[in-house]
């Protein structure tokens, strides 16, 4: 085939064919991944690259997702406390802006109508686009979802929500995009997390101290001690509101070989949802390994999803309580004393026990601890 040039800084590789034709890769590479690459390598956590940067952790995660460029500033900075030379800094960024433009170009001419589809962060545009206001749309799906093509994006996360969410014959529903749109965002809230290596054992063993955090009743206190001991075990909690259209209480996913995420929503604004939620999603990270979950009504609607529920019942409620638990009456106090001896909120049990409809969905709902957006809004990432 010839000579290959490999250009280093730029992640953007060019084979030279013997017929003078030159081969361009359909992908690119942003200069976060350098970045994060280095960080791993050099066992950097997100607060020790922030504090150099002007701007701090935002402008850390808006290199890392690809939103702000490595200037002569930031360059310097990352090359004085990361690794690497100022020259290697603006060449990355140089190199990425080249092969992003490539990849916008294919996309436009080939896709374009397919990548408006995608909804990502941001004002959204009005009216008919110019052919330049849409190669800006496509150029912001492109690096908002860290893929060159449709098949790339396909592979990554085209069956997610299920198995025939996305397929070259039609087209992307609007509660479809929203959800793909949340799961990215909880994606690159996971990137500023540091966590300790994966491991189910781990995260098991802090399961009652997990429960025990449902009797904080301030998500300001509870929150921060949730994902620090989920990041003990590799798993990076992030909270994110979900976007218009986005039905999902909770996901979760391997964001890396060595690390996992639970993404979360509050969506029903109640204790019982919301760390029901929390123990489902640990259940499909003990249960069923590196598969991705989108988690919205928690019905049941396959065995895996039934394992989970299962799973977060018993964290709510103890097999060992079980019986006892059926045998509940309707009545405040034996509802509080319940939920004491087991170690829960009384929420979360009158949750549980509407679930196994023991009582109507208007009983003991005084029970529940509530929250408002305006609450909740600066502890979301």
């Amino acid at each position: 085939m010839g000579e290959r040039d490999k250009v280093e800084a730029g992640g953007d590789i060019e084979v030279a064919l013997t017929d003078g034709q030159e081969f361009t890769p359909d992908w690119f590479s942003k200069p976060g991944d350098s970045l994060r690459a280095l960080m791993l390598r050099r066992g950097l956590t997100t607060k020790d690259v922030a504090k150099h940067l002007h701007g701090g952790m935002a402008t850390l995660r808006s290199l890392l997702d690809g939103t702000a460029s490595v200037d002569k500033p930031r360059a310097a900075a990352l090359a004085e406390h990361l690794g690497g030379t100022v020259s290697f800094w603006l060449k990355r960024q140089a190199n990425y802006e080249v092969a992003l433009e490539r990849a916008v170009d294919r996309a436009a001419a080939t896709e374009g109508e397919d990548w408006l589809l995608l909804q990502v962060p941001g004002e959204k545009p009005r009216g008919r686009l110019s052919v330049e206001k849409r190669r800006s749309e496509v150029r912001r799906r492109l690096t908002f979802f860290n893929v060159g093509t449709l098949n790339a994006w396909d592979a990554r996360y085209g069956r997610i929500c299920s198995n025939t969410l996305f397929r070259k014959s039609e087209t992307f529903t609007a509660d479809d995009a929203a959800t793909l749109m949340w799961l990215r965002m909880g994606e690159l809230g996971a990137d500023l997390v540091d966590t300790r290596t994966w491991s189910a054992g781990n995260l098991q063993d802090r399961l009652d101290e997990i429960r025990k955090l449902s009797k904080v009743k301030d998500p300001g206190l509870f929150l921060p001690k949730l994902r620090e001991l989920c990041s003990e075990a590799g798993v990076a909690v992030v909270a994110k509101r979900a976007p218009q259209g986005c039905p999902a209480s909770g996901a979760s996913r391997m964001v890396a070989p060595d690390k996992a995420m639970i993404l979360l929503s509050f969506r029903g604004l109640s204790d019982d949802k919301f760390w029901f939620t929390v123990f489902h999603e640990i259940g499909h990270l003990l249960l069923h390994g590196a598969c991705t979950f989108v988690d919205a009504d928690m019905d049941g609607v396959d065995e895996v999803e039934c394992e989970a529920n299962q799973f977060a019942s018993r964290c709510i409620v103890p097999e060992r309580n079980a019986d006892e638990f059926e045998q509940l009456k309707p009545a405040r106090e034996e509802v509080v004393r319940f939920s004491v001896r087991v170690g829960v909120a009384p929420g979360l049990t009158v949750g549980q026990m509407q679930h196994g409809r023991m009582i109507r969905q208007d009983q003991l709902n005084y029970l529940k601890r509530r929250w408002k957006w305006d609450q909740l809004d600066e502890l979301l990432d």
